[in-house]
């Protein structure tokens, strides 16, 4: 057993394993119709062959460049019912709308904004995603996105079995183990010692908005987003602009932007 499993181990003792669910969802695309075609969830330090993973029927296309990331073609999810009218509905619905209960996401907005569209309103959210961000603003790791930090971090060092990313049952296990870090993480940084309180203090970051350090994308990628405030600050007032009409949740570069142009 290794010193990261036998920590791991000890945690999981320690941990109220009943109200911690995570979750990922695969779908049609990101546009505003769109809806779920996989669903997968698990428990904190539930095994992975007892852990929930369907695909549904969506009831409209999967686009292409959809397809290209998850893999789920529409012959896959032919005969399959609608996530609504599914078995499933109902658990799913009580499990994230009990308030006891605490749904966990990579880019958090974006499971729960799929759930809402099927009637679904979790009420407790801790966004991975977003605690990256407040604990490397600076952007010293160079991508925030799961499939990175899983790399970067060796989180699924000891596991034998083959995990397929952009599956939502493979995302969900790399998202645990994520969770696990920044647990530990959060734990240490804020001098937390009970659970509640560190559970408490994620959802608190989770709901804040976190500055984005560089640019992933277009003509600045790579460079720091304070840099390009003094270079090129056109670029940043046309892309705050664009963000702040855009349909997804765009409240991190909102804020990052705002703070950068000084507004």
């Amino acid at each position: 057993m290794t010193r990261r499993k036998a920590r791991f181990l000890l945690y999981l003792h320690h941990m109220n394993t009943s109200n911690l669910i995570f979750l990922d969802t695969e779908t049609t695309g990101n546009q505003p119709d769109d809806r779920l075609c996989q669903l997968a969830w698990k428990y904190l330090g539930q095994s992975y062959d007892e852990m929930f993973d369907q695909l549904y029927n969506p009831g409209l296309p999967i686009a292409i460049e959809a397809m290209a990331v998850h893999h789920i073609t529409e012959k896959m999810i032919e005969g399959k019912p609608l996530f609504k009218e599914s078995d499933d509905y109902a658990k799913t619905k009580e499990l994230l709308e009990n308030e006891e209960n605490i749904l966990v996401a990579h880019n958090a907005p974006f499971d729960v904004d799929m759930m809402q569209r099927d009637g679904i309103n979790p009420v407790n959210a801790i966004d991975t995603l977003k605690l990256v961000r407040h604990f490397d603003p600076e952007m010293n790791i160079k991508r925030h996105n799961m499939q990175y930090l899983r790399y970067l971090l060796k989180l699924d060092e000891d596991i034998t079995e083959p995990i397929q990313a952009h599956d939502a049952k493979g995302d969900v296990i790399i998202l645990e183990l994520l969770f696990n870090r920044l647990y530990e993480k959060t734990k240490t940084q804020f001098g937390l010692e009970a659970e509640d309180d560190i559970l408490k203090k994620m959802i608190e970051l989770s709901q804040q908005p976190a500055t984005i350090g560089k640019f992933a994308f277009g003509k600045h990628m790579g460079k720091k987003v304070s840099d390009v405030a003094k270079e090129d600050p056109g670029y940043l007032q046309w892309l705050l602009a664009q963000k702040r009409q855009s349909d997804d949740d765009e409240t991190d570069w909102i804020y990052t932007l705002e703070q950068a142009l000084g507004l």
